[in-house]
């Protein structure tokens, strides 16, 4: 099982990630909001502003404070 730092030493694990997202636009705004009301929210930021949102197979949220790319390529470089 292969786990993907999400930044200050949070990992998550690779093959559970749906999809990573950034938070700009109001619909992902708005699945933040879903996800605190939910309680499947997971800030993983460490009160640094949110670069990107990584949504989980198993319905969390999980926000991070590196950005998109830099996540993809993590991500690209576990694979290989």
């Amino acid at each position: 099982m292969a786990f993907l730092n999400v930044g200050f030493g949070n990992l998550v694990s690779s093959s559970r990630i749906i999809s990573i997202l950034t938070p700009d636009s109001s619909p992902m705004k708005r699945l933040i909001r879903l996800g605190k009301e939910k309680n499947c929210l997971i800030d993983a930021s460490c009160g640094r502003k949110t670069q990107s949102i990584l949504v989980m197979d198993t319905g969390h949220i999980v926000l991070s404070a590196l950005s998109s790319e830099t996540l993809q390529n993590k991500l690209t470089k576990s694979e290989e």
